[in-house]
């Protein structure tokens, strides 16, 4: 059946299926309906809106997977005060694909970096369903305090290495709304975020994850880890996950992770070298105080 031969079906009685997501690229009038209905709570529409139930016989379970498809990403982002430069990564062909907002303004901003002198404390983000590759998104973008992932309901994004790579001002992450069910890449996803203290993945669905080398690497301030939902199944590369990771004391691992325990070899890695760290550190101490006594006590006797 052809986009023509659906919009025509207004006019018969007769309801027909049809195959949603061959028609969705092509025709128009369909789009039209998902983004009429795009918010799940107007689901009910479907139920009294003939207008639309004699176009297309669409049921709950096709909607949701459209949404989680093609539904938007919004991005709140909060700033340090007294830095600028970039606040987003974007790669110029994907430009298209984002919507920027400052400080609560309906005027959409063409750019993607702070200029000196600017006074801006939040920025809200849109991005279309169109982008599907999210590396690299935030890299080396000191200027932000705080990101919070309002909505991210969506499934078609599969690649999310270095996302915040070198967030060193990032003290605050909320990935509740997280859905990465397609993700295979988060190699350095969280590389050099030195100033992030605690992060909870507990939402993660990571099944089809393949690598997640350096994924906290460089994280020198987090003290606590929650990754109780790790599935680790398709995992192939995880070396150095904790390299450079200092203040780690406490860390959830999955029943999966600590079958494997891939996790706890780098982790015990880590925390021995941590371990030397602190002798190294209480040596050094000793040696100092040792040196400081015998200087005053030959100081004394010259007196």
């Amino acid at each position: 059946m052809n986009s023509g031969n659906i919009i025509k079906e207004e006019k018969l009685e007769k309801k027909e299926s049809i195959n949603v997501f061959d028609n969705l690229k092509s025709d128009y009038f369909l789009r039209k309906i998902f983004d009429y209905i795009k918010d799940y709570n107007k689901l009910k529409i479907l139920n009294y809106n003939k207008k639309i139930q004699k176009r297309i016989n669409l049921n709950i379970n096709n909607y949701k997977e459209y949404s989680q498809l093609y539904s938007n990403i919004e991005i709140e982002l909060k700033l340090v005060g007294n830095k600028y430069g970039d606040f987003i990564h974007i790669l110029e062909e994907n430009k298209k694909y984002y919507h920027i907002y400052f400080d609560n303004s309906k005027e959409e901003i063409k750019r993607y970096h702070i200029n000196k002198n600017e006074k801006v404390k939040t920025i809200k983000i849109i991005i279309n369903h169109q982008v599907k590759d999210l590396n690299s998104l935030f890299v080396n973008c000191k200027c932000i305090n705080s990101i919070f992932f309002k909505k991210f309901s969506r499934n078609n994004i599969t690649n999310m290495a270095g996302m915040f790579f070198g967030c060193t001002s990032l003290k605050e992450l909320n990935l509740t709304n997280f859905n990465i069910i397609n993700v295979t890449n988060m190699n350095s996803m969280f590389f050099g975020c030195t100033s992030l203290k605690e992060l909870n993945l507990s939402n993660f669905n990571t099944n089809k994850v393949e690598d997640m080398r350096c994924m906290f690497a460089g994280c020198s301030s987090i003290k606590k880890l929650n990754l109780s939902n790790f599935d680790i199944t398709n995992l192939e590369y995880m070396g150095h996950i904790f390299e450079g990771c200092s203040s780690l004391s406490e860390i959830e691992m999955s029943d999966d992770m600590k079958k494997k325990g891939w996790f706890s070899e780098e982790l015990s890695k880590e925390l021995k070298k941590k371990s030397r760290f602190k002798s190294k550190k209480l040596i050094l101490y000793f040696i100092f105080i040792y040196f400081f006594y015998l200087f005053i006590k030959y100081f004394k006797l010259y007196i």
